[in-house]
């Protein structure tokens, strides 16, 4: 890690955007120790056997055809920063076409080009898995990807003090159930990309879309969520003790780690996961996976943001 050699990267930024993403991407690997890849005998084959199982489980259980990405990878967190400069260059780039210029265009970017350094690290260094459907990719045919953090996997078993290989595996099922989803949905990428450029060209006018961000939300609510009741079926262990101290360790964590959280909108992943998986729950107690399966039958079938809530609503909707 060199701080130094961090700082210098933000103060050269520079060209024509609003963030210089070569610089931010230079800068936050600068500051973020990249973690080793000395993989052990046999490991890049166990990390193969648990995608490969989760995709046999997750398609007994969810009774549909899918298959996990192409560009499968076990990634240091250098490696992380690079594989997802682009998505947040494309996710930002839509939303700086429709932005006035700034008075002063140097200091912004300089400012937006730390900010992004910020960020890039602090997620470099906690994400542990990552199922990439690649949101707005410029190609639409661009294939899905899967990567693992190994550094981050085998520091958070470590901190938690559970089996590695255990907690690996159960990260490799829950982004394999994500894979799913989006594969039994070829719909979802094209739903959620349109409300994410709603909701920026609003933005970009001075105003916030309110019903893009239910939209989206609501959808988001229902991934995560869904992902969770595959997992409670698909996965072939006990593991309420891996939920509970993750949980517990996100809690525990500092005032600044906590403000990182918000900023990013952490916080409102984990309402997502628990919101969405009381949802499903109460649909499969009372009609079976089946039915709540009938979600990725179209747009239509997601669950409004008061059928979130009320899932008899849902029901009595999608059986008419």
């Amino acid at each position: 890690m060199n701080l130094y050699r961090s700082a210098r990267a933000v103060a050269g930024a520079s060209g024509d955007d609003m963030i210089d993403w070569r610089s931010a991407a230079s800068a936050a690997k600068a500051a973020t120790e990249p973690g080793t890849l000395d993989l052990e005998a046999g490991e890049r084959d166990a990390y193969a056997r648990d995608v490969r199982d989760a995709r046999e489980a997750v398609r007994t259980v969810a009774d549909v055809e899918f298959d996990v990405p192409d560009t499968i990878e076990i990634q240091n967190r250098h490696h992380w920063i690079d594989a997802n400069i682009a998505t947040f260059e494309r996710v930002m780039g839509t939303l700086e076409n429709q932005m006035p210029a700034s008075t002063f265009p140097g200091v912004a970017r300089t400012v937006n080009t730390g900010t992004m350094t910020v960020l890039l690290s602090f997620l470099g260094r906690n994400v542990l898995g990552q199922y990439d459907p690649l949101l707005l990719a410029e190609t639409p045919d661009d294939d899905h990807a899967l990567y693992f953090v190994r550094p981050n996997i085998l520091n958070a078993a470590d901190k938690l003090d559970v089996d590695a290989e255990r907690f690996r595996r159960w990260i490799a099922f829950h982004e394999v159930t994500h894979a799913a989803e989006f594969g039994a949905a070829p719909w979802l990428s094209a739903h959620l990309e349109a409300r994410m450029e709603n909701g920026i060209a609003a933005l970009s006018d001075g105003s916030f879309s309110r019903e893009s961000f239910r939209e989206l939300d609501a959808a988001m609510t229902v991934v995560e969520g869904y992902a969770e009741l595959l997992m409670d079926h698909a996965f072939d262990d006990e593991y309420a003790d891996l939920r509970r101290k993750l949980d517990a360790r996100r809690q525990g964590r500092g005032p600044l780690q906590q403000l990182f959280r918000r900023l990013l909108g952490l916080g409102l992943k984990e309402r997502q996961y628990e919101r969405g998986k009381h949802f499903f729950e109460t649909v499969v107690d009372a009609r079976g996976l089946e039915t709540a399966s009938l979600v990725w039958e179209g747009p239509e079938n997601l669950p409004t943001h008061d059928e979130l809530d009320e899932p008899g609503l849902w029901l009595r909707r999608i059986e008419r």
